[in-house]
C-alpha cells in the first residue's frame, strides 16, 4: 500500500504533534509500512519506527496478546522523555562555589570567567558542584547572585563616539607595518606596547606610563611628573637600569602611538638596541593589549581624578592586581606566572 508518488516535504527538527500521532495510528492500522507513513507525513521512517515502539501497548483480546499503537501512549512516553532532558538546575547544589565566586569577585575584583576558569583548572571544587561561566552570567541575569549586571565593568559600557577620519597625522618613526610576524602573532616573548594614562586634565599634573608585554600580558606602571617626552624617556631609562643586562632580551621591541610624549622614543633604539614601532594614526586597536589594560587600571583610577591623590604604593598595588589576575587566554595562569615561565626559559 506504499504510495511512491507522495510529494509531501519532510519536516525537520520538529517534534511529532497530536494530529500526526492520530495519522500514524490510522495508517498503521491499515498496514502501511513505517517508510510509507513517513512519506505521507513528511517524516523520516526512523522517526515513525521510534514513535511506534514508544506508543505500542500489549493488550489481551480473545485470549490472545496483541500489540496496538495508541497516540496517547506515544504522547505520554514523549512527555516523560522530555521531562528528563536538558540541563539540570544546579544552583542549590553549587552554593559553596557560588559563594566562592562572590567573594573573589568583590574582594579580589577577578572577572567571572577568571574565577570559574581557575576553580576548574585547579580542581578547587568537584565538577558536579560547579557551573560554567555562561551559567554564572545566566544566574546574574536572573538575580540569583549578590552580583548584579551593574557590577560587571564591561557589561554597562556603551560606545557613543562617532568615528572620524583624520588625515596628515605626523608619524614619529618606523611603522607598525614593518613589525616582524613573530611580534604580530605573539609567538615570541619580549615585545611590548606602551601608552600614557592621564588623571586630571590640568597642566603639570602627574601621569602614568603603562607598558604591556604582548605574549604574557605582564603590566608595568610607572608614575611620571607630567606627560612630556622627557618624562617618558626618564621612566624607560630607569626601567632599563632596573632590568640591567636582561633589558635587550626582555624588551626586544616596543610599539607606541603617535602621541607627542613618544616623540623621542626612537632614541631608545640607539641607546639599548630595542626596536621601536609606531602604530598607524588613530588606530588604538593596533595596541589592543595595552589599551585593554588601561581599562583595567581605570577601575581603580577613574578618568578626571588627579594622580596627586595616588602614591607610588597605590600604583604598585594596581600593577600587582593586573599581574595576579588569572587570564583565560593564558590557560588561567596569571601574567606574573606566564612571564616567569618565559623569563626562566631564556
Amino acid at each position: 500500500m506504499d504510495n511512491i508518488n507522495d510529494t509531501t516535504n519532510q519536516r525537520k527538527n520538529k517534534h511529532l504533534n497530536a494530529f500526526e500521532r492520530g495519522q500514524i495510528q490510522l495508517l498503521n492500522a491499515e498496514d502501511f509500512t513505517s517508510y510509507a507513513i513517513g512519506k505521507r507525513l513528511g517524516r523520516a521512517s526512523n522517526t515513525i519506527r521510534n514513535e511506534l515502539a514508544r506508543g505500542t501497548v500489549s493488550q489481551i483480546k480473545t485470549n490472545k496478546t496483541v500489540n496496538i499503537y495508541y497516540p496517547d501512549a506515544g504522547q505520554a512516553a514523549y512527555e516523560k522523555n522530555r521531562a528528563n532532558c536538558g540541563p539540570k538546575f544546579k544552583f542549590l547544589a553549587c552554593s559553596k562555589f557560588i559563594k566562592h565566586v562572590e567573594i573573589k569577585f568583590y574582594d579580589e575584583k577577578h572577572s567571572i570567567d577568571a574565577i570559574c576558569g581557575v576553580a576548574s583548572s585547579r580542581n578547587l571544587f568537584e565538577k558536579e558542584k560547579m557551573v560554567c561561566t555562561k551559567t554564572l552570567y545566566n544566574y546574574i541575569n536572573l538575580g540569583l547572585l549578590h552580583i548584579t549586571n551593574i557590577d560587571l565593568p564591561l557589561k554597562v559600557k556603551r560606545s557613543t563616539k562617532k568615528k572620524r577620519v583624520h588625515k596628515h597625522k605626523k608619524v614619529l618613526g618606523r611603522s607598525i607595518s614593518e613589525r616582524p610576524a613573530e611580534v604580530n602573532d605573539r609567538s615570541e616573548f619580549g615585545h611590548w606596547e606602551i601608552d600614557s594614562v592621564i588623571g586630571k586634565k590640568t597642566k603639570g599634573q602627574p601621569t602614568l606610563m603603562t607598558i604591556t608585554e604582548r605574549k604574557t600580558r605582564k603590566e608595568l606602571i610607572r608614575k611620571m611628573p607630567d606627560q612630556s617626552a622627557e618624562s617618558i624617556m626618564n621612566a624607560l631609562k630607569t626601567l632599563a637600569e632596573e632590568a640591567g643586562d636582561l633589558f635587550p632580551t626582555v624588551f626586544k621591541s616596543i610599539t607606541a602611538d603617535n602621541g607627542s610624549e613618544f616623540s623621542e622614543l626612537s632614541n631608545l633604539e640607539v641607546i639599548t638596541g630595542t626596536s621601536i614601532y609606531f602604530a598607524h594614526p588613530y588606530t588604538s586597536s593596533e595596541r589592543g593589549t595595552n589599551e585593554r589594560h588601561n581599562g583595567l587600571i581605570r577601575r581603580f583610577i577613574p578618568k578626571g581624578k588627579s594622580l596627586l591623590n595616588y602614591s607610588k604604593d597605590d600604583i604598585a598595588k594596581v600593577q600587582n592586581w593586573c599581574n595576579t589576575l588569572p587570564r583565560k587566554i593564558l590557560n588561567y595562569l596569571t601574567p606574573d606566572e606566564a612571564f616567569d615561565d618565559e623569563l626562566y626559559g631564556i
